[in-house]
């Protein structure tokens, strides 16, 4: 597994991505691929590279990308404050659970923290297992509202 910084040939792969990151427990009745486009979710990844902050690292195995994480400073579902930049993370549905996701966080916070970042922050849905894992690496609830935990991590801790 190798992780790295997306190429920005590959920026595109994020629209993919960021469907993913989704959570969609009714794994039978999907979302329609557009949802994505709905302004709030869209600013994820529009102009992706174009912002000062924004950042994505890759998990590459056998030539093929298979999860990313991005970083940008946004006011979104996580936004906790000016100048930390909130966290998307995907990982393709088969290659979850294996890891992946949890180098790629970990890369990412180092990363941050070599930028000069204090915080960084993220919003997940209370069903949604990788709250567990967020947890695990050393992020905090933060806030929360009926349906998602706002969460922040201190990069100089």
């Amino acid at each position: 597994m190798l992780i790295r910084a997306i190429r920005s040939n590959e920026i595109p792969l994020l629209t993919d991505f960021l469907y993913e990151a989704i959570f969609q427990e009714d794994t039978g009745n999907l979302a329609p691929r557009t949802i994505i486009q709905q302004p709030d979710i869209w600013k994820y990844i529009d102009r992706f590279g174009e912002l000062s902050g924004d950042y994505c690292l890759v998990a590459e195995e056998d030539g093929n990308i298979v999860g990313a994480v991005w970083v940008r400073n946004i006011s979104a579902f996580g936004f906790v404050g000016g100048n930390i930049p909130e966290f998307a993370i995907s990982i393709y549905p088969e290659y979850r659970n294996q890891g992946i996701g949890t180098q790629l966080m970990e890369s990412m916070l180092l990363l941050l923290k070599k930028e000069g970042y204090e915080n960084a922050s993220l919003a997940v849905q209370k069903k949604n297992y990788a709250s567990k894992m967020y947890l695990k690496i050393g992020f905090e609830i933060f806030d929360e509202n009926d349906q998602e935990y706002i969460m922040i991590y201190r990069l100089n801790k």
